[in-house]
């Protein structure tokens, strides 16, 4: 949210920050902090200013007006930036293209990289963690949806889901939704609405559905244990959950939006819907819970699909060569 006082304090210390470093590059992410970091550096006369955008806020974030001067913002500090980087090629396509933030030779696609391999460590330990933490039966289903508890993540149509799944399948589940937001109370009343026990306690005996756990630091023990990841967000860049997912060789069943397809390999690493098809949804959600084998297959190709693609060595090599390149350019080295 804009707020003048906080802001205006904020961009005070960033310029402060830069002129006691002098930094010849100054690398900024996501919307508000990008706008302030860069407009500090453009006007304290940094040589090289970079900005990655992760998601985007151009759409189903804001009305016509509001979403308009945030276009206007980005089109001029992008102006005045070196480079700006997109995390996806369906990202790039999409800001030069229909949001037309800067030309094409200015826009640079760099994914995201992480630590991946840690999802692969102690896998059987971690599960029996999780599930022994929440009580879960062998048979049970664990189906996770991992973020903050807001609109643009529509877990709404993830609680609906699960209402209908619970009319077409016969096998037990369990859901947890890990994060939190200003939508948590909003969605516990759902769950209300819908007849469907939930819990804010880690355990809270067999008639607790759906459990709300806050945000949790242990994701290693947290995928593990889990048997199906979700998505269900209505705009997303490139969610690292999924990434994460995978590298922890589970299943993953998301709405088509943004830059999914870029990590998502449909119908090998994951099943699509449309955005916001509840039909499609369940449908693809009830085939997961009820397929065991089709769970097994799809989660052994996500490791593979995301290992080089997002591992953390990649990505600073690919930053590297992006610096080095633009300051020579800059006769900065």
């Amino acid at each position: 949210s804009l707020s003048l006082t906080n802001d205006l304090r904020s961009f005070m210390e960033i310029k402060k920050i830069i002129k006691e470093y002098k930094p010849h590059i100054v690398h900024t992410h996501a919307s508000k902090s990008g706008a302030l970091g860069r407009l500090a550096a453009i006007l304290s006369g940094v040589p090289m200013i970079i900005h990655t955008f992760h998601g985007h806020i151009f759409h189903s974030y804001f009305g016509k007006l509001k979403t308009y001067f945030y276009l206007f913002i980005e089109r001029f500090l992008a102006s005045k930036s070196s480079a700006i980087i997109a995390i996806s090629d369906l990202q790039k396509d999409e800001l030069v293209n229909t949001f037309n933030i800067c030309s094409p030779s200015k826009m640079k696609v760099i994914p995201l990289g992480f630590d991946l391999e840690r999802f692969q460590e102690d896998k059987l330990k971690n599960r029996s963690s999780f599930r022994n933490e929440f009580n879960l039966r062998d048979e049970c289903i664990a189906i996770g949806i991992v973020g903050r508890l807001t609109a643009i993540k529509n877990q709404e149509l993830f609680l609906k889901s699960i209402k209908e799944v619970m009319r077409n399948s016969k096998k037990l589940i369990k859901v947890f939704l890990i994060g939190d937001g200003e939508d948590k109370n909003k969605l516990q009343n759902l769950c209300k609405e819908l007849n469907m026990p939930f819990s804010n306690r880690y355990s809270d005996g067999k008639n607790t559905l759906v459990y709300f756990t806050s945000w949790r630091q242990d994701m290693e023990k947290v995928y593990a244990g889990l048997d199906i990841v979700a998505l269900t967000s209505l705009n997303e860049g490139t969610p690292v959950t999924l990434i994460e997912a995978q590298a922890a060789n589970k299943p993953i069943i998301a709405t088509d939006v943004g830059g999914i397809r870029d990590i998502i390999i449909e119908n090998e690493t994951g099943l699509l819907s449309k955005s916001d098809d509840l039909k499609g949804f369940v449908n693809n959600l009830v085939k997961l819970i009820d397929n065991d084998d089709l769970r097994d297959q799809l989660g052994r190709s996500g490791y593979d699909n995301v290992i080089n693609k997002f591992s953390y060595k990649r990505l600073v090599s690919d930053m590297k060569s992006l610096y080095s390149k633009l300051l020579q350019q800059n006769e900065i080295i």
